[in-house]
């Protein structure tokens, strides 16, 4: 009987500490983006860089609500306001040279962006999902053009 009535508190006693730990480890995802910016102008005019903001920000103060899907108080949102001033910006190189595609460029972007990659994934970053998009040149009247690319990192933080 002694026995048994141990063994029922000790039970007890472990599930209300295991229960204790479970509620004491809360933990949260932390998001990051890194987007990164090739020229596709010719002649190395343009300008490509690797962006990764460092800036907390509170997304309330920017958002409005519509009530009747056409009254706006965007208005009230100053675009300077959104704008961050941390920010860390890493150098890439163009894609097209004097003679057209450079390829060695290319190879050095990928490196850059791969090492950053590993960097992140050493900070407990994995990379979750990657989208891109291009604004093309076309042609002798169009100089500009962009290939944009969007890698959103995820981790999990523990409180």
């Amino acid at each position: 009987m002694k026995k048994s009535i141990f063994l029922s508190c000790l039970l007890i006693s472990i599930a209300f500490s295991t229960q204790a730990q479970i509620e004491n480890n809360t933990s949260f995802n932390e998001w990051k983006i890194v987007t990164v910016v090739e020229s596709i102008v010719p002649m190395g005019i343009g300008r490509s860089r690797m962006i990764e903001n460092m800036t907390d920000v509170n997304t309330d103060q920017f958002r409005t609500s519509r009530t009747d899907g056409k009254t706006s108080s965007q208005r009230e949102v100053s675009r300077s306001e959104l704008k961050v001033d941390n920010f860390d910006e890493a150098k890439l190189l163009n894609f097209f040279s004097a003679a057209g595609i450079n390829f060695q460029n290319i190879a050095s972007n990928d490196a850059m962006i791969g090492a950053r990659i590993m960097e992140l994934e050493s900070e407990g970053y994995s990379l979750i999902y990657v989208t891109s998009g291009v604004e093309s040149h076309a042609g002798a009247e169009d100089s500009s053009g962009i290939f944009i690319t969007r890698m959103f990192f995820k981790r999990s933080i523990m409180q």
